[in-house]
């Protein structure tokens, strides 16, 4: 879909009408207005409009109390696609996703050790290229592309600034996306995109604010308060990968030293492992899943390793509580995979630490999305757009 038409799509009543039709699955045109204050008339109107768009379908008949039976009115979801990337840090992955976001079609390509911004941008094109040939979609039923970035990103310019394990900056992803197919992209850091993906998909209910922490060869989280991305001052908000827990720590991807990244993540669980080999590893080339595997069967240091890894993510987590005291903290990323050796260690530590019990009660718990929450998070920078503008920012 051309940017101008997607522009066209969007207004604040459209928006209203279409995430109430959205969130109540089924609902007539009397209790649209009922409920959003707005008058029958302009309901009647844009309805009319949104039908026309294919973004709204009539279905049967619904219920009356009296009187002619209302038509009840429903998202079209196979109306217009949309193309959520995961974009670093080994690999680039594309979904294309309805507008209920089912997930309809999924690429996967390998990013070679060696990357320069014309080389990453290129195989951001191809992947994309990838999944609209793939499945033979029309390009004016994309409303657009989500893209979620490992790293720094300009939101509003749409540019990863630092990347640092891919060791790249100052990468015009949206210029040149926008350029390359004529459609709208929105590039967001790949742990708010997680979070916005997670309060969209993720099936938490009506929380007013919630903490998504991915956890992986890095760590990054986001913050959605009332449905919101929180971006801070000057778009950092959420890299608590790079809170300092330790001073004199090992250095940091970013200069620092004793960042929560460097103890907790995939890459700092299998060094650790490493560097403690005569107390019962001997492998020299170690990866965070070698250290699940053994886990798995029955290796103690490696269990105790975990529990140690879920100590000091606790001591991170309860600097968030602390900090932003949210309603619920879900976590993700490929270290989760082991929480059943990390969140005992994780839970009890932030009864040891939190300031009052009460704070301690935050509800946290795993992703049930997968890996899939940061990639469904990309498709809902677009889905935002369109059913509830308000929330953008």
């Amino acid at each position: 879909m051309q940017r101008g038409t997607f522009q066209l799509m969007k207004s604040v009543n459209k928006s209203i009408i279409l995430n109430k039709i959205r969130t109540s699955e089924s609902i007539s045109r009397a209790q649209i207005a009922k409920e959003t204050s707005l008058t029958p008339p302009t309901v009647s109107s844009i309805v009319k409009e949104l039908i026309e768009q294919g973004l709204v379908r009539e279905s049967m008949l619904g219920s009356s109390s009296g009187g002619r039976k209302p038509t009840m009115l429903h998202i079209n979801k196979d109306a217009y696609y949309v193309i959520g990337v995961d974009a670093g840090p080994e690999r680039v992955e594309c979904i294309l996703t309805d507008l209920a976001g089912e997930i309809i079609y999924r690429t996967s390509d390998l990013l070679p050790q060696h990357l320069t911004n014309k080389k990453f941008l290129f195989i951001l094109q191809e992947s994309i290229y990838k999944i609209i040939r793939s499945y033979h979609v029309e390009q004016s039923k994309i409303i657009g592309i989500g893209v979620a970035m490992h790293g720094v990103v300009d939101v509003e310019e749409g540019t990863s600034i630092v990347a640092p394990i891919l060791n790249l900056g100052n990468i015009p992803i949206k210029a040149t996306l926008e350029k390359e197919f004529n459609m709208t992209v929105k590039v967001e850091n790949d742990a708010r995109a997680m979070a916005l993906g997670e309060s969209w998909f993720g099936g938490h209910g009506d929380v007013d604010s919630m903490v998504a922490v991915n956890i992986g060869r890095g760590v990054g989280s986001g913050l959605v308060i009332n449905g919101k991305l929180y971006h801070g001052a000057k778009g950092i908000a959420g890299e608590i990968g790079h809170m300092t827990i330790d001073i004199n720590g090992e250095i940091c991807a970013c200069g620092n030293r004793g960042c929560l990244q460097t103890l907790v993540s995939g890459d700092a669980i299998a060094e650790k492992a490493r560097k403690k080999s005569n107390e019962g590893i001997s492998s020299d080339s170690l990866s965070g899943k070698d250290i699940y595997d053994m886990a798995q069967n029955g290796d103690q240091f490696c269990i105790n390793l975990l529990k140690e890894t879920g100590n000091i993510i606790g001591i991170g987590l309860t600097n968030v509580i602390h900090l932003i005291n949210p309603s619920k903290i879900v976590l993700g990323g490929g270290v989760m995979n082991s929480e059943k050796y990390i969140m005992p260690g994780l839970l009890e530590m932030i009864q040891q630490k939190v300031l009052i019990k009460e704070a301690g009660q935050t509800e946290i718990v795993v992703t049930r999305l997968g890996h899939d929450a940061t990639l469904l998070g990309a498709v809902s920078l677009l889905l935002v757009e369109l059913f509830d503008p308000i929330l953008i920012g």
